[in-house]
């Protein structure tokens, strides 16, 4: 590849392209000065990434050993605690304290809802999520199998819709109440004298009516707001459902996703500087509001574009305006990872997560004073993943303050979103937030990744449990519980998000509307959906659970769980498992590895629906396979399982999974050669697993990638 000098800095000259050519105009700020700040930023900051990094490796060390000094010695909770004292694992807890992050937007701070999170490296992905503020409440029961059943195939079904009008009455009863009068038996709604009538009956709760579009007497829209969340009843008679209602309601609009996260992390393939420049112009048309793309469906060429904003008539006629998009945040990658797209004056590639800062940042610029813009308040949202401890939080604050100052932007225009994940980070999470009490913006836990941080950490300490049963640990439900206790002692609510994990299966909103509710009814202002259309559904919850009424009442009790609890190590404490209980534990683990990482390492693709053994599509990302990865050479390690029998299970479910995949004329098969850069990617996560720092995915994931770039 080509690359350009640019104040020390040897640059990609795609990247260099796209900074000086793309990114950089309208920004106020000159190319010298954007490469200056860059390369200091680079020479200044890396020696302190790296140094972190050493102190992980050195801490994880320590623990090893401190757990291989007492195998087959019962677990001394009190001796540990102490231990992780001593060594700097664990840091003291100072005084109560409130953040004071200032100019954050209502999306963040005072609506609850439901988050997106989508790879912004797909452009027609990254503008559905963004448009995904509104969603048809119709669609997202016809279509899917929310009302207990899956929806009939073909022509649209009458008695099917009849089904889902009915169910969206009941909301509307429910969330809408109406003096005397049913939704279901409604023939017309009106605006009288600034108030909603129905069939000439008021509302129950005559504040939650807000505003309308046409006339007042016939409106073609009626907006109504609950829990902060708002709703639009669409009205028109020539379309094929409002011409056959009595009211002439053709559809239910509910406000969704009200935030969405636009990832260049987990769920992207991002390896060099082609990959980084395409993740960096999808943002950049996100920020500029210009992104488009085209495709065809049906037949048809689509272009998609981002959606207007949305205007009504208040009550006392005058005007208000919704945002049609929801609020955009970015997430950059964590500490560890470096990318040859930039090489420093050593020759030593960059720090990604420098790069991201530096990039992403620049590129928000275009955003702030634009009207109709993202951010009404002059803001830029990251989320920062993978920090392992309060010092590498203050580190992410210490990198912003000095993109900010290169940039010319106010101190503390980026709000930082910490993704409590990693177990260290968890265990001193009040101390975490307090590093960043001027940008914190957002907390969130992530199940998943901090299950792969959990048997990483405690791999010498023995064999852990089979999946399922980590799930019903203690140790879970103190952490959830702890992350939003911590969240409201710090003064994160109507400041904050304090946010919950992913709901994994995009194809059963039946199981997400019954279990779900849950992440409100916690204290959670937000939680990660995987589509559109479950934002849609989530949003029903908001609805039922006023968040911030929760909130108020944990913050009477002053719940906080033990410590203790939350480091208790899920091992197993039953091992007596039967040999074919053993093997479908492994082979479930394997066939979720080998079904993402075959199209993350051949196609590019780095968030995946992924069939697992009984064709139940999971959404896989990059913290998926580091559970499932880490859980195998955990038990290789205690031997558990033999290598040959890991073996034998891989290549017996690569062979499955080339059958889920028979029908992708882009899928190379991995069987029944097994010697493919895809399979031997998949092996080495699993026979390699325990020497991985903190048990990532990315280095493996990173360097096969660029092997089969290379080899292509």
């Amino acid at each position: 590849m080509a690359r350009i000098e640019k104040h020390g800095l040897q640059v990609d000259e795609t990247l260099v392209s796209f900074i000086e050519e793309k990114a950089l105009g309208g920004t106020g700020v000159a190319a010298d000065d954007f490469w200056a700040g860059f390369s200091a930023l680079v020479h200044d900051m890396g020696p302190k990434n790296r140094d972190l990094l050493n102190k992980r490796a050195d801490i994880q060390s320590k623990i090893d050993e401190w757990h291989k000094a007492r195998s087959n010695q019962p677990h001394d909770t009190t001796a540990y605690m102490s231990f992780l004292k001593e060594i700097g694992y664990l840091v003291p807890e100072g005084d109560d304290f409130s953040i004071d992050t200032a100019n954050v937007d209502p999306e963040i701070a005072s609506i609850a809802g439901p988050q997106l999170v989508v790879p912004i490296t797909n452009a027609r992905f990254a503008l559905n999520a963004a448009n995904a503020r509104w969603g048809s409440l119709y669609d997202g029961f016809y279509g899917t199998d929310a009302m207990g059943t899956q929806p009939p195939k073909g022509p649209y079904n009458q008695g099917h819709g009849a089904r889902v009008v009915a169910r969206s009455r009941v909301f509307l009863d429910e969330a809408f109440p109406i003096e005397g009068v049913s939704h279901a038996d409604a023939t017309k709604y009106a605006v009288r004298d600034g108030a909603l009538t129905v069939d000439d009956q008021p509302l129950m709760q005559p504040e939650k009516f807000v505003g309308y579009r046409g006339d007042a007497q016939t409106p073609d829209r009626v907006l109504l707001r609950n829990n902060g969340l708002h709703v639009e009843l669409v009205f028109d008679r020539s379309h094929p459902i409002g011409s056959r209602d009595q009211a002439g309601l053709a559809d239910v609009q509910l406000e969704s996703a009200v935030s969405a996260i636009m990832d260049c992390e987990d769920s992207v393939a991002c390896v060099d500087a082609e990959d980084k420049v395409l993740a960096y112009g999808n943002w950049l048309g996100l920020m500029k509001g210009d992104l488009e793309e085209s495709f065809v469906k049906g037949g048809a060429e689509m272009t998609r574009r981002l959606n207007a904003d949305r205007d009504y008539t208040t009550p006392d006629g005058g005007t208000t305006t919704l945002k049609g998009r929801a609020l955009m945040l970015v997430r950059n990658v964590g500490h560890l990872m470096t990318n040859p797209a930039v090489l420093d004056r050593d020759g030593n590639e960059v720090f990604e997560g420098l790069m991201d800062a530096m990039v992403t940042t620049l590129i928000a610029k275009h955003d702030l004073g634009r009207e109709g813009g993202n951010s009404v308040t002059g803001s830029v949202y990251v989320v920062k993943p993978k920090m392992h401890g309060p010092e590498e939080v203050a580190f992410s604050d210490e990198i912003f303050t000095h993109v900010e100052k290169a940039l010319g932007l106010p101190k503390n225009t980026v709000k930082l979103g910490i993704m409590d994940e990693e177990r260290r980070t968890s265990a001193n999470l009040k101390e975490c937030i307090r590093a960043a009490k001027s940008r914190v913006a957002f907390i969130n836990t992530g199940f998943l990744d901090r299950t792969g941080d959990e048997i990483h950490t405690s791999m010498e300490a023995g064999p852990f449990s089979r999946k399922d049963y980590i799930k019903n640990k203690p140790w879970i439900n103190a952490y959830e519980m702890q992350n939003v206790d911590i969240g409201l002692e710090c003064g994160l609510s109507g400041k904050a998000q304090i946010g919950k994990g992913m709901w994994a299966m995009p194809d059963m909103m039946a199981a997400m509307l019954e279990q779900k509710i849950g992440h409100p009814k916690s204290g959670a202002n937000c939680a990660w959906v995987p589509s559109p259309t479950a934002a849609t559904l989530h949003a029903l919850h908001y609805h039922k659970v006023d968040v911030f009424a929760v909130q108020d009442k944990l913050r009477e009790t002053g719940r906080r769980t033990y410590k203790e609890t939350l480091l208790d190590i899920p091992l197993a404490t039953y091992q007596k498992w039967t040999d074919a209980q053993v093997q479908r534990e492994v082979e479930n683990n394997v066939q979720g590895i080998l079904g993402y990482v075959v199209r993350w390492i051949d196609q590019g693709v780095g968030c995946s629906k992924v069939p697992d053994m009984n064709n139940v599509g999971l959404m896989e990302d990059r913290a998926t396979c580091r559970i499932s990865a880490q859980h195998v050479a955990n038990w290789l390690h205690h031997e558990i399982v033999s290598r040959d029998m890991v073996m034998s299970a891989m290549q017996k479910m690569a062979a499955v999974v080339d059958d889920q995949n028979a029908g992708d004329p882009l899928y190379r098969p991995m069987s029944p050669s097994f010697d493919g850069i895809a399979f031997k990617a998949a092996c080495d996560l699993v026979f390699e697993g325990r020497t991985q720092p903190s048990g990532y995915t990315e280095p493996v994931l990173h360097a096969r990638r660029l092997e089969l770039k290379a080899a292509s």
